[in-house]
């Protein structure tokens, strides 16, 4: 008899939940649902209830395995995965004290630039855990509660992040591991445990509203019975560590060995890769994370990708095909028109002033088709400098693995495969963190019935390429595009100042 595990992915926007087929990989059914943030608040404050990530989980698995057909006896186990840093603080009875604050949260800056000096600077604190802490890091929400409400903060029993707060809804049990928690901030990623001194400088008493940090390998619990019965699954159905949406992300697409890269090509993008080493960036641009596998997953993020695409497709009413038409007919380097696709501010470069901007346009290249390309180069650019940060500190790919909507494109793939000097492919199952979820309770599952296996195994089995996708480097393309890094990198930088100036005039 076959057996079924359901992967779900809670987002900022939506959860999705994937009942997927554990001999062979097939997502047999999915279902999603989509919400959003609270609204009124104040610039720069994004915030969700919990019980709106509850909602959804419930709705959509209910929903995904009713499409799927498959008798509840037949799911073995569950895995969650979860947008990462935010905030979910617990009162002693395990009751919500207030909304969560999310990744997207900027309120907290100042927290985090004070948390940083008492800390002894950016340096400081990037040798004692690996990271720095961004304002997107649960430390300085934990730090904004503190100052700004001191009732709530005294309240605080438990402090858990969105995905361990789906675990507990599930099981009751309230646990963390390594993975999501070393976006926390506090969380030494070498000792692969909490930094003592970074948690004591938030808050004397962080440590004791801690949960346990468990291996991503072992199940958090069993689903209660009170939900099992909601949810149609049979009690004693196991719930695996689950972690956040990169770190499965990186196993829905077999990102679980040396030589792999995954990147994201969403709105925003993300370019992150197995190591068996920690991986610490002096200059903070790498975040050293922790995978949810055991090793670790170092990682770069941009804030701009399809956005990008898709504001020149509705400037110009073009839909996909008319937008990789005009791309193909425009020459690399786009005849010395440049995109830096800023449109949101950027992560990697800091630049989080910065907007967009479009340079070295001529009568001769002054074209929709040109606007594009250079929309598409300046994208690839730019995830190039953060993969080329992290060659930097050792990661060698031999192959990158897309996701997300710009991965449909060939002209992008071929383009990335020429930039980044390495093959480029899309996966026949596109689902993601969902269905990382889903491989990791299978790993979890195994394991607790005593197999000896790797999760190397499962995603070599289970992940597939879609070899028709696959694009290779072009050697005649590397040298003009390697120029055009290095004209991209410079131009970045001499902007920083004018953007500054900008963002005081407007």
């Amino acid at each position: 008899m076959s057996e079924f595990f359901i992967g779900v992915d809670s987002g900022t926007q939506s959860t999705k939940a994937v009942v997927v087929n554990g001999k062979t990989g097939q997502v047999v059914a999915s279902a999603s649902s989509a919400y959003g943030l609270i609204r009124g608040l104040a610039d720069g404050v994004k915030e969700q209830n919990p019980k709106t990530w509850v909602t959804a989980l419930e709705k959509t698995i209910k929903e995904a395995l009713a499409k799927s057909k498959v008798r509840p006896s037949a799911v073995k186990a569950i895995g969650v995965s979860g947008q990462q840093h935010g905030l979910v603080v617990l009162d002693e009875k395990g009751k919500v004290i207030r909304p969560a604050k999310l990744w997207c949260d900027t309120s907290t800056a100042t927290q985090a630039e004070l948390l940083i000096k008492k800390l002894g600077g950016l340096g400081k604190v990037i040798q004692m855990t690996g990271n720095g802490i961004p304002a997107g890091f649960t430390a300085s929400k934990i730090a904004w509660l503190k100052q700004y409400e001191p009732k709530n903060f005294h309240q605080i029993h438990k402090i858990l992040l969105p995905h361990d707060y789906l675990n507990y809804h599930l099981t009751g049990r309230a646990t963390m591991e390594a993975g999501d928690a070393s976006g926390t901030g506090f969380f030494d990623t070498k000792t692969r445990d909490w930094h003592p001194k970074v948690a004591q400088a938030i808050d004397a008493t962080l440590l004791d509203k801690l949960p346990a940090i468990q291996s991503s390998s072992e199940p958090v619990g069993e689903i209660l019975p009170m939900v099992a019965k909601r949810l149609g699954l049979e009690p004693g159905t196991l719930v695996s560590a689950g972690g956040g949406d990169n770190m499965m992300g990186a196993i829905g697409t077999g990102n679980t060995k040396a030589g792999m890269v995954t990147v994201s090509l969403g709105t925003s993008g993300t370019v992150y890769a197995y190591s068996s080493r920690p991986v610490f960036d002096a200059e903070g641009e790498v975040a050293a994370f922790c995978d949810s596998t055991g090793a670790w997953l170092p990682l770069v993020c941009t804030m701009n990708v399809t956005v990008a695409t898709e504001l020149i497709k509705k400037a110009f009413k073009w839909d996909n095909v008319r937008l990789g038409k005009e791309v193909r007919g425009i020459p690399i380097g786009c005849e010395g028109m440049m995109m830096l696709p800023y449109f949101q501010g950027e992560r990697v470069p800091n630049l989080p002033l910065a907007s967009g901007v479009l340079y070295g346009m001529t009568p001769d290249n002054f074209s929709q088709g040109h606007m594009a390309r250079a929309a598409m180069e300046g994208v690839a650019l730019g995830l190039n400098y953060g993969l080329s940060r992290m060659k930097d500190l050792g990661i060698r790919p031999k192959q990158v693995r897309l996701t997300g909507g710009g991965a449909n494109s060939p002209e992008w793939r071929q383009i990335l495969a020429d930039v980044f000097e390495s093959e480029v492919v899309a996966l026949e199952n596109m689902e993601g963190a969902a269905f990382g979820a889903a491989l990791q309770a299978k790993w979890c599952y195994c394991l607790d019935r005593g197999e000896r296996v790797r999760i190397t195994h499962i995603t070599d089995q289970l992940v597939k390429v879609n070899s028709k996708t696959k694009a290779t480097p072009v050697r005649a393309h590397i040298k003009s595009y390697r120029q055009l890094q290095d004209v991209h990198n410079h131009f970045s930088k001499a902007c920083a100042p004018v953007f500054a100036e900008n963002k005081a005039v407007r």
